[in-house]
């Protein structure tokens, strides 16, 4: 009986083992970036031009150019449209959008008085509010662009 549980635990360890292997093994073959979980984009700075950038603490200060706060909901179809707009069309030069996650920062949404998702607020190196657009009936950035500069 002893032997037969060493073997069967045995096994289970081999199982798991394998299988956590086989896992890191796969994500390490993925393209540098590429997450498997979604097929948009995820933000990234962009060489020699403009930059789409997750929010942080620092994200608004280290922004160069004109900077927009895109308050974004992964569940929105119109926000979905506008960042895939913005990872094909790719940012202009001198300027850099920062993805918000609009249920996450309730307190961004109340500081600029975002009441929708789509919302762009274009602010300075401080983080005052200098203007802000919604983009929900046209989810294109050009149209954003067009509005904003």
């Amino acid at each position: 009986m002893n032997k037969r549980i060493v073997a069967v635990a045995g096994a289970l360890v081999l199982i798991i083992g394998g299988a956590l292997f086989a896992s890191f093994a796969l994500r390490g073959s993925e393209a540098p970036g590429a997450d498997s979980s979604s097929t948009a984009a995820q933000p990234s700075a962009s060489a020699g031009a403009g930059s789409y950038v997750e929010y942080s603490a620092v994200a608004i200060s280290e922004a160069e150019g004109r900077t927009f706060l895109f308050f974004h909901a992964p569940w929105c179809s119109q926000c979905g449209e506008i960042e895939k707009d913005i990872v094909a069309e790719g940012v202009p030069e001198g300027v850099s959008i920062v993805k918000v996650d609009y249920d996450s920062h309730q307190d961004l949404r109340q500081k600029y008085g975002v009441t929708l998702q789509t919302t762009f607020v274009e602010v300075d190196s401080d983080g005052k509010k200098l203007n802000s657009h919604v983009a929900y009936d046209d989810p294109r950035l050009q149209a954003v662009l067009d509005e904003m500069i």
